[in-house]
């Protein structure tokens, strides 16, 4: 799968810097913030994160040397604001599995987008409670727990198809005022079971690369300011950031990981 304007597809062996540039959670909600709400300034996206400017500044920057992010029309001269490059970014199961960087990358994404999850669907609870969802929502909404028996190939024409319908329906409601952001998180993962090993299957779907979390750093170190210096700006920054309770929380972060393809 090849880039396109709207969508990046990282290759652990030709772009391990830029993935080490996601190993920050800052660095994938600042992502995640833009692509949900569009440009903003470093002091815009510190209101929203709770972090200082200095530090969500420092972190766009780096996005921007691997450019995930780029310089938005400004406002005003006072201060640049950014904007995401694409919409998406991701990369294949089978090279992210190949290095121990990028496994740690895509299993610590699985669980950032779990975690999404768990944020969204108490989100929705709330909505539904304080009356801000109407109740045309409340049977089309809903999570689904299902096992088939399905081949490999199965299972990726099945996700291909999903993605598909997808686009089709966020083309059509484009310029519906009822439409809504909608948190759909899917997953396949195929189960080994008792039985004996199965034989290697060469074709794996690609999956998301969680635009943060993994890589060479403590992939559980979070960020809370920018150092003093400029310094290396791969380098992790040692502190934890405080508590989020912001409701967009929950959706940008699986917006800087982007939909599974």
């Amino acid at each position: 799968m090849d880039s396109d304007a709207t969508h990046r597809v990282l290759d652990p062996e030709r772009d391990p810097a830029a993935l080490k540039a996601l190993t920050h959670p800052l660095r994938l909600r600042l992502l995640g913030l833009l692509r949900l709400h569009g440009p903003a300034t470093a002091s815009e996206l510190a209101a929203r994160t709770g972090e200082s400017s200095a530090s969500t500044s420092y972190h766009l920057r780096v996005l921007a040397k691997y450019a995930f992010v780029a310089e938005a029309e400004h406002r005003d001269g006072r201060e640049r604001r950014w904007k995401a490059v694409h919409a998406v970014t991701s990369a294949s199961n089978a090279a992210m599995l190949a290095t121990p960087a990028g496994r740690a990358m895509l299993v610590l994404g699985r669980r950032r987008q779990v975690e999404h999850l768990q944020q969204s669907m108490e989100q929705h609870e709330a909505d539904i409670d304080a009356g801000r969802l109407g109740e045309e929502w409340h049977d089309a909404s809903g999570i689904d727990d299902l096992m088939p028996r399905l081949t490999p190939e199965s299972l990726r024409e099945l996700r291909d198809a999903i993605t598909a319908k997808l686009g089709e329906l966020t083309a059509r409601d484009e310029s519906d005022p009822r439409a809504r952001q909608v948190v759909l998180l899917t997953a396949g993962l195929p189960l080994a079971g008792e039985g004996p090993a199965a034989p290697a299957v060469d074709a794996v779907p690609p999956a998301d690369v969680a635009s943060a979390p993994a890589a060479e750093a403590d992939p559980d170190a979070d960020v809370a300011s920018a150092p003093a210096a400029e310094a290396d700006p791969d380098a992790d920054v040692a502190s934890a950031p405080a508590a989020e309770a912001d409701p967009d929380a929950d959706a940008d972060a699986a917006a800087g990981a982007g939909r599974a393809r």
